[in-house]
């Protein structure tokens, strides 16, 4: 029960709450009646076209005999194939989140010249203002690390001497100085929380310059500052993975909306981190790790498939987990038959699972990868495939990286950032219109009462 009174929920508020939901409910009929897009997506869950972009591309079918029928998914930066992306690191992964931050921000691969440059730009800008953590950070923590994250980042507003610039060239100078501290805002939040809350140790590292944004986030997070080259490497895939997925997905379409108006880019961002906040988008990763959490408790032996398959019915049933009805990790909005980032890291996931001693567990999610969409097309009806989206993977890949739970979603906007920024430049070119969609009334006109 709250202890304050700001947080209680008083029988008078319970009440007044009463009358949102007795006159607020919209009859379901009518949004098929007046033929309305929920969640901008049509019947068959395709998408309303609300918009163009340059910046990235998701494939989720292809066209034989002259109809579209559904394909292994791909996710294109500019063009460029995701994986091919992947393939073209060096074998020690270097720089691959800056490489592909570069290509997003500006259209091309850089020459090592350009992203050189680009690194040294990074560098430069991954520094606090003075007091900084010491006035924002460690004062008033919140539980949730997206919250402290969003109020740091509306915070250096203050600390902007022309923070009300939409010129492309102050815009861009103000996204990558977010690309370069957001790891800092993250993981210095965390450590203010964990101390104040936990009573844990207060330490806050300084990045070193020479170390990508994935060495960085590693080091300024452990004690110790140490992590092995292949922790680096897979947390720099996971980066790259995670910085871009069209102009669709709610936190970038938010940041479409919200530029459209012409505000600020602390306040387009904020309003992003908003967005990724939520359960239903960058959130989805905590409960796929909370649900394997209660699935290694109940099921006694990983290796059976009968009885995974009963937890996962049990799931759907809403009788396991929370009761929701979902299998978490499984489906996409888009992809159907495969989610191209989600089988980059699988391949990943393997190799240090066997580095951290957690074959079992990789094995575990392996069988759940494949029976899951079996038990879902058996006790559901659904107009497209289903399989394994990266969310799946990637709790499972952060707790083998000793990642609090509580940092998940914040290392999520770590890479989307640059994502993020990319749009709102694009916004910003091609400026037209306020985006304003419309919606339909179905509040008949009444009368006013005259003896009120």
């Amino acid at each position: 029960m709250p202890t304050s009174k700001y947080s209680e929920i008083t029988p008078e508020i319970q009440k007044l709450a009463s009358y949102c939901v007795q006159n607020g409910t919209i009859d379901p009929t009518l949004y098929t009646k007046y033929d309305v897009k929920r969640g901008l997506r049509d019947l068959n869950g395709n998408g309303v076209l609300t918009g163009l972009t340059g910046i990235s591309e998701i494939r989720s079918s292809k066209v034989v005999d002259g109809k579209s029928v559904p394909a292994e998914g791909q996710l294109f930066y500019r063009g460029y194939n995701i994986e091919d992306l992947v393939r073209s690191m060096p074998a020690d992964h270097s720089f691959g989140f800056e490489m592909t931050a570069y290509l997003l921000l500006f259209g091309e691969l850089p020459t090592k010249e350009q992203l050189k440059l680009f690194i040294d730009q990074l560098s430069f800008y991954r520094t606090l203002p003075t007091g900084f953590v010491r006035d924002i950070i460690m004062k008033a923590p919140s539980n949730d690390m997206m919250n402290t994250l969003a109020r740091s980042v509306l915070t250096m507003y203050s600390y902007d001497e022309t923070p009300d610039d939409v010129s492309i060239p102050n815009v861009l100078r103000q996204c990558i100085q977010l690309i370069a501290i957001f790891p800092l805002l993250s993981v210095y939040g965390y450590q203010a929380y964990r101390h104040y809350n936990d009573g844990r140790s207060l330490y806050i590292h300084q990045p070193k310059p020479e170390l990508t944004t994935a060495e960085n986030i590693l080091r300024i997070l452990r004690s110790d500052k140490k992590f092995t080259p292949l922790e680096a490497k897979v947390l720099d895939i996971a980066l790259m993975l995670h910085a871009e997925h069209g102009g669709g997905n709610n936190s970038t379409f938010t940041t479409h909306v919200v530029t459209s108006s012409g505000t600020d880019t602390y306040s387009a961002i904020a309003a992003a981190l908003g967005s990724l906040k939520g359960p239903k988008h960058g959130g989805a990763n905590i409960k796929v790790v909370r649900m394997f959490e209660d699935m290694k408790q109940v099921v006694k032996d990983w290796t059976d498939e009968d009885e995974i398959r009963d937890y996962l019915t049990r799931l759907l049933d809403k009788e396991a987990f929370d009761k929701a009805g979902l299998i978490y990790g499984m489906g996409h909005a888009v992809y159907s038959i495969s989610d191209p980032r989600a089988k980059i890291m699988e391949s990943f996931a393997a190799g240090l699972s066997s580095e951290k001693g957690r074959e079992d567990e990789y094995g575990l999610y392996m069988r759940v990868a494949r029976l899951a969409p079996e038990v879902i097309g058996e006790k559901r009806r659904i107009y497209k495939g289903v399989s394994a989206n990266v969310d799946f993977y990637s709790g499972f890949i952060y707790s083998m990286l000793d990642l609090p739970i509580e940092l998940y979603t914040p290392i999520f906007a770590c890479a989307r950032i640059a994502g993020w920024s990319a749009h709102r430049i694009e916004e910003l070119i091609n400026a037209g219109k306020i985006i304003r969609p419309a919606y339909k009334a179905i509040q008949p006109e009444r009368e006013f009462p005259k003896n009120i």
